[in-house]
């Protein structure tokens, strides 16, 4: 896009100069955000008093192509590490033994258990089991 960038003033007077842009190979309303360079539009905001030159445009438009590549190759290395630190969190799914709903009482086969255990009014106390005979004649 080619622009053609006036400087208005007048000479010895307090009236503020103005700064204008008129696109030479662009109708107004096909204009976009960033059509512009940052550096002209700075200009024209008056955030700086000299215009850019194109060297500086050039050296600036370099590195922010620069800054992307070590973004997107940033992104990528957090991307994997995430996915790597994810794995380690991750708990495989442990295989449940469904005895029953928990308001109605199991109706199976009662088996001793070595440890006590207890539910609301009931108590079962542990099971002991009586050491083999040949383990205590060594």
């Amino acid at each position: 896009m080619a622009l053609m960038i006036f400087e208005c003033g007048r000479y010895r007077q307090t009236i503020p100069e103005k700064r204008l842009v008129e696109a030479v190979n662009q109708e107004e309303y096909k204009y976009e955000v960033g059509d512009l360079p940052t550096e002209w539009e700075a200009w024209i905001r008056k955030r700086r008093k000299d215009p850019p030159t194109k060297e500086e445009i050039l050296k600036n438009k370099i590195y922010r192509e620069e800054i992307k590549v070590k973004i997107t190759g940033a992104s990528e290395k957090d991307s994997l590490l995430q996915t790597k630190e994810y794995e380690g969190l991750v708990a495989e799914p442990v295989q449940t033994q469904i005895k029953g709903h928990a308001s109605s009482p199991y109706y199976g086969k009662n088996e001793p258990s070595p440890d006590p255990s207890s539910t609301a009014k009931t108590f079962q106390p542990g099971s002991w089991v009586p050491p083999d005979s040949s383990s205590r004649n060594k």
